[in-house]
């Protein structure tokens, strides 16, 4: 048995009796209709109904309540939830845990081993997609009255295997055992209009001899932290209308008709596996629209329908619509909402332009999530005049008054006209959407301080003298309830023991476990869990990778999507100048490291599919080396995703956050390590920065160029030549590389990845690699001593209140959305 910790909730005769009794009868249910063994997927889906069970009744009050009080609503449009699993987290949020724990024991069962049988639902790539899922508990659990909105792809995110050191992708079915989690709503099912051409008449304009989709809702329940309140999640599928291709039929195609319904349904397929990388396929815009398009439909629907008590339509004056509605859009993937609503308001509502336009602006919010240039989304006018005719005249509408606007604030600088266009004009025409995204919404943010700090005065740096008072900072935040009640118990528990367990409600609580400084029982507590943790994660490599892990040795962790900005490839020169100093000097007293990197590559991105080979290439050389041994081990964490994030983090020593400065949005698996009790090495990149300013820096492993010395360098000239011939244990390390050291097989196998550090490197390595080995050597002096390392922990841990997403939602709630947040419950249901 787990021991029975407060934040897990109690287990009282009554909880588990109760429990047991209704997961019998789910599963006497699954067995009746199907077969008389039951399998352990069947025991989860009886788990999974039965706490589901306790959701239900506080789902339905919830929306009652909604509908009663009629608040103003926020809709979080966002093409990625990557939400990983459901059953832990809803039992935290319920206070169930401890009661199904003693349930399942009483029954014979193993808690872990139900919970590793769900899939994760993984319909995002990284960072964007984490964020909205872990912005959907703060907003539940803040009593805001808030709609996640997506895509139910059919497939999420490729599952990633290791064969032979490459990466080779999988296709995730993640619903071929059925999702108990969702449930569909075909009742609120909306057609999605596609193609077709424009009518101009004296009433309006029409968009005519359009194909239909359909998009059919999905609901999942959004739990927030035991007030009761439980929000929703929607996500569309496309569905082909019965009448689909119907002319087929007259000339003898049925079948073929028939067949091609999957043209339409492919809409909702698969998540593209992108992160940071804008990839313009027509079969993305439709994605993008027809989230977009069936939201809206949703959001007016729901603005419209009576209030309690009425039969009536209630609202038909949409000058109303900003103060009940709030739209966030999640970087420029839902940037369509602007001229769908102008449309919906100008075409079917008959609003004047300038009307439409005022609601427009005062209802949507658009969020920034990075300045790289291949990131951002420019669609070609082509495209959008095939696919969205009506749209392309609206955004040339939009285009035509925001330049009128410049002209008339700018006169005569026709340079700026041209850059602040919606329209690209050199080469191949393209709509620039985040200039769309920055016109037609009322507030622009970035995800950290630095990071709106530079697109004020880089990228948006004309939109900002335009209109500066649209342009705020949000830094990110996490879910205290996930990653740190759910996968780190042991030390939500110590934590609790000391200060009570107001904090996951209240992270900036922490700030009172400095009081704890100097107890000597707290610093033992605090790294008893963390080799706890340890201990348990090198049984998991140990199965999984068949490398023996010292549990003693330093656990270095870099897991975050592979790209060349996050520069995966310092870490490996690091490792290769440390295997080649313990080499030169093995009887010398080294800080033993298990070094650990994950991510997954996007397939087409064929430098970061090299990279994953480089590190499974040093691994191999260097785990097999008896000169080394113990002291260093590398291991490619395979098929990183929610789930093994939530095993790696809590187990790790040292938390890598190294891009170059000015790359890096804020980053969110840079909180997720500081709030686990993992010392960050960082470079003074994206929320690296609060972090510091927030731990203290003398509680940070900061080095390598700021912001300033990377443009400096820029204008200057980075010749990465220069520091290979001055270096010589970088030159070593790179000619090693080069020279087949690693891969003696294949000796040119990795020249590719070594001309491109030392011929067109974007994002100077070499520039760091000199302070972030020094760096890395007191990272190894402070792990010597135990102690003070703890202490450093604790003052990280303390410093963590700031990067709970309740604080980053309550800003965006205040600041952006005008609804005020409530840490008031709701009464709970008779059930």
């Amino acid at each position: 048995m787990k021991k029975q910790i407060s934040v897990r909730g109690l287990a009282g005769v009554e909880n588990v009796t109760e429990l047991k009794q209704s997961f019998n009868r789910h599963l006497h249910f699954t067995l009746v209709k199907d077969r008389n063994v039951a399998t352990k997927r069947d025991y989860y889906f009886a788990l999974a109904n039965t706490v589901r069970e306790h959701l239900i009744g506080r789902w339905i009050r919830t929306q009652q309540y909604y509908y009663e009080k009629d608040p103003k609503r926020v809709y979080y449009i966002s093409l990625e939830f990557y939400m990983g699993r459901t059953l832990q987290n809803t039992m935290v949020n319920l206070a169930l845990e401890n009661a199904c724990d003693e349930a399942m024991y009483q029954l014979g069962l193993d808690m872990e081993e139900l919970e590793d049988m769900e899939e994760d639902a993984g319909l995002g790539n990284g960072g964007l997609g984490r964020l909205a899922a872990c912005f959907l508990d703060s907003m539940a659990s803040l009593g805001l009255a808030a709609y996640g909105y997506g895509i139910r792809y059919e497939f999420g995110i490729f599952n990633q295997k290791i064969v032979n050191g490459w990466q080779v992708e999988e296709a995730d079915d993640w619903l071929r055992f059925g999702n108990p989690w969702e449930k569909a709503r075909p009742e609120y099912m909306r057609p999605v209009h596609f193609y077709g051409r424009t009518e101009h008449h004296p009433d309006g304009v029409k968009w005519v001899d359009t194909q239909v989709v359909l998009a059919l809702p999905y609901d999942t329940p959004v739990p927030g932290y035991r007030n009761n309140v439980v929000n929703t999640m929607r996500l569309w599928s496309a569905k082909a209308p019965c009448e689909f291709n119907l002319k087929d039929f007259n000339v003898g195609g049925y079948i073929q008709a028939v067949l091609d319904r999957n043209l339409a349904e492919n809409i909702s397929r698969v998540l593209y596996p992108n992160d940071n990388f804008f990839e313009g396929k027509e079969l993305r815009l439709k994605q993008e629209y027809f989230v977009v398009s069936a939201t809206l439909q949703d959001i007016i629907r729901r603005f419209k329908v009576s209030k309690f008590g009425s039969r009536e339509i209630a609202r038909t004056d949409f000058s109303k619509l900003p103060d009940k509605v709030a739209i966030q859009l999640n970087d420029t993937h839902p940037a369509m909402a602007i001229p769908e609503l102008m449309r919906v308001l100008v075409d079917e509502e008959k609003l004047s332009w300038e009307k439409a336009w005022d609601v427009c602006v005062r209802t949507c919010a658009y969020t920034n999530h990075t300045v790289l240039p291949e990131a951002l989304e420019r669609w070609p006018v082509d495209l959008f005049a095939h696919l969205l005719p009506r749209h392309l005249e609206i955004v040339y509408e939009i285009n035509r008054r925001h330049l009128e606007n410049v002209a008339a604030k700018f006169p005569g600088d026709s340079d700026r006209l041209r850059r602040m266009s919606l329209i690209e004009e050199s080469g191949q025409k393209r709509i620039n959407m985040a200039h769309l995204c920055i016109v037609g919404s009322h507030a622009v943010n970035g995800v950290a301080q630095i990071h709106s700090d530079i697109l004020k005065a880089t990228i948006f740096k004309d939109f900002y003298e335009m209109e500066p008072h649209k342009f705020q900072n949000k830094t990110n935040g996490i879910t205290p309830r996930r990653w740190l009640v759910m996968c780190n118990p042991g030390l939500a528990e110590v934590i609790a023991e000391r200060i009570g367990e107001d904090f996951i409600r209240d992270l900036d609580q922490l700030q009172t476990l400095r009081n704890y400084l100097n107890d000597e029982g707290f610093i033992r507590d605090i790294a008893k869990v963390k080799q706890e943790n340890k201990l348990k994660f090198a049984v998991h490599l140990e199965e999984h990778y068949k490398v023996k892990i010292n549990p003693n040795s330093m656990f270095d962790i870099q897991v975050k999507r592979i790209h060349e900005y996050k520069r995966q490839l310092l870490n490996c020169l690091h490792i290769i100048t440390y295997y080649n100093r313990i080499k030169k000097e093995p009887n010398k007293h080294w800080t033993p490291r298990t070094v650990m990197i994950g991510g997954k590559a996007a397939p087409g991105y064929h430098t970061a599919k090299m990279i994953i080979r480089l590190i499974t290439a040093i691994g191999e050389v260097i785990n097999n080396d008896p000169v080394v041994g113990d002291r260093l081990k590398v291991i490619f964490l395979e098929n990183y995703r929610v789930t093994l994030a939530e095993r790696a983090i809590p187990a790790a020593d040292l938390s890598e956050q190294i891009s170059t400065a000015g790359t890096e949005a804020s980053g969110t698996g840079n909180m997720k390590f500081m709030l686990n009790g993992a010392l960050t090495i960082g470079t003074m990149d994206g929320a690296n920065v609060e972090m510091a300013e927030e731990a203290g820096e003398d509680n940070f492993f900061i080095f390598g160029m700021r912001v300033d010395d990377v443009d400096a360098l820029e204008k200057k000239g980075y010749h990465a030549q220069e520091y290979y011939n001055r270096l010589p244990e970088l030159k070593q390390a790179i000619d090693q590389i080069a020279g087949g050291f690693f891969s003696p097989k294949q000796p040119e196998l990795f020249k590719e990845i070594v001309n491109m550090l030392m011929h067109h490197d974007r994002f100077k390595v070499f520039a760091d690699y000199e302070d972030y080995i020094k760096c890395q050597e007191k990272v190894n002096e402070l792990y010597k001593n135990p102690k003070e390392w703890t202490k450093m922990v604790i003052n990280n841990i303390a410093g963590c209140g700031k990067f709970s997403s309740d604080r980053t939602i309550t800003q965006y709630a205040r600041e952006i959305w005008g609804v005020e947040p409530t840490l008031e419950k709701l009464p709970a249901p008779d059930v």
